[in-house]
């Protein structure tokens, strides 16, 4: 957004900020079809998944990797912030 419109643009009020942003997010959404959800619009993917009762975090093709793995056997992730004792 930042390139394609907001450092490209000059807003002459909030009105026009706000009609030029929605009509960027409306084009982007619905016309505009992205490789990373296999050239399809984020509208016509979002509805595919509401439509399958597909989880796209689960799905292999779409998702992204963890940034982390897992926490080793015996570590809790609920773990609260160690404090020493003194």
């Amino acid at each position: 957004m930042r390139d394609e419109l907001l450092n490209e643009s000059l807003f002459f009020g909030l009105d026009h900020a706000r009609s030029a942003i929605a009509e960027w997010a409306d084009d982007y959404n619905n016309f505009r079809p992205h490789s990373s959800l296999g050239y399809q619009t984020p509208a016509v993917y979002a509805g595919t998944i509401a439509a399958t009762g597909s989880n796209a975090a689960q799905d292999e093709s779409y998702a992204f990797p963890p940034v982390a793995t897992n926490a080793p056997f015996g570590v809790s992730e609920n773990a609260g912030p160690l404090i020493a004792a003194g």
